[in-house]
């Protein structure tokens, strides 16, 4: 018997010996079984979480929450500055409440996407993406004192000491995120956008839907990637996970080091009046410098220009460390 005759009956016992109920997928889904009762009504849909990647892919990000956030000392500098005398107006307390949500993220990834030009012709382009999710991790899920995630709700017992409680809470967040992926070598930024063409091409690739999978009722409904303005028109209900994917293009292939920035994973922020910028009558921004709570993530590609590979980027930089919470102006305005 010759070696591909040898081949083919050894593949034929294998197929024959698998049973057919119970299969797994290539990327760990059970198949569902095919049978007359798989498109049968059914009250109840099962709903799926999205592919879990093997351990590792994903690197959770530490929030550091701070009790001080929800509270802070300033004094009112509009009415400071039309009478000095008032006392009252002076170290005030401003309080307010303040949530953070659970991050996770893939590493920095590529693919290549088939891009109209305005001459009516297709190109095909490198297209940056950053998987991630967000989940609201309900209290009695965390055994971290305090709690890291949810609502911390600042009550003043008494404003003259500056004696204060927080009491943390469960409750739905909605999230509006913005993403800045900036390369200060090369003195470029770039915003996230949403594109359309991409965004099919990375479904496919994240989370194929394997042979068995159906809209039927009763059958499997995988949760979706969803782009920021998705995620920005629902909240997020406590134990909830949503996932969701940031891109760019254009991006300059000459880039080793840069940042992707994020913010609307807190509402955490700090603000400083400017008293001799105040004037009677001028607007908010005029005097007021607002800084959010900013996260930052370090990526290095130490790879060339000519060849643009994923697997060549990292996380993390020479000397730095992979993430870190800053406070910046809205990313809005540093576009």
């Amino acid at each position: 018997m010759n070696r591909q005759v040898l081949l083919g009956v050894t593949l034929l016992t294998l197929a024959m010996s698998w049973p057919a109920s119970g299969r797994q997928g290539a990327m760990g889904d059970e198949v569902p079984k095919a049978s007359a009762q798989q498109g049968a009504p059914s009250d109840t849909v099962k709903q799926a979480p999205f592919r879990a990647p093997a351990r590792g892919v994903l690197e959770a990000v530490a929030p550091i929450r701070l009790e001080k956030e929800a509270f802070t000392r300033k004094d009112v500098t509009e009415l400071v500055h039309a009478d000095p005398g008032l006392d009252w107006a002076k170290d005030v307390i401003f309080a307010r409440d303040i949530w953070n949500l659970k991050f996770e993220c893939k590493v920095l990834r590529i693919v290549w996407v088939d891009m109209p030009q305005p001459s009516g012709k297709m190109q095909r382009k490198p297209i940056y993406y950053l998987v991630y999710c967000l989940t609201n991790v309900p209290l009695a899920d965390q055994k971290e004192k305090p709690p890291r995630y949810g609502w911390m709700h600042p009550e003043v017992v008494d404003e003259k000491t500056g004696e204060l409680t927080l009491e943390y809470k469960d409750g739905p967040i909605r999230p509006v995120l913005e993403f800045l992926l900036e390369s200060p070598e090369h003195h470029k930024a770039y915003p996230d956008r949403v594109i359309p063409l991409a965004m099919t091409a990375i479904r496919q690739r994240e989370d194929r839907k394997l042979p068995g999978w159906s809209k039927a009722p009763g059958t499997v409904v995988r949760n979706p990637l969803l782009d920021t303005v998705q995620i920005a028109k629902k909240e997020i209900a406590v134990g909830q996970t949503v996932w969701g994917v940031a891109t760019w293009e254009e991006i300059d292939p000459r880039i080793d080091d840069f940042t992707i920035y994020v913010q609307g994973l807190t509402n955490a922020a700090r603000w400083k009046d400017d008293k001799a910028a105040y004037k009677p009558g001028s607007p908010l921004t005029a005097y007021r410098k607002l800084a959010l709570k900013t996260l930052k993530l370090n990526f290095w590609r130490p790879g060339d220009d000519l060849h643009i590979d994923e697997a060549e980027i990292r996380r993390g930089q020479p000397g730095k460390p992979d993430y870190e919470w800053v406070y910046l102006p809205s990313l809005s305005g540093m576009k």
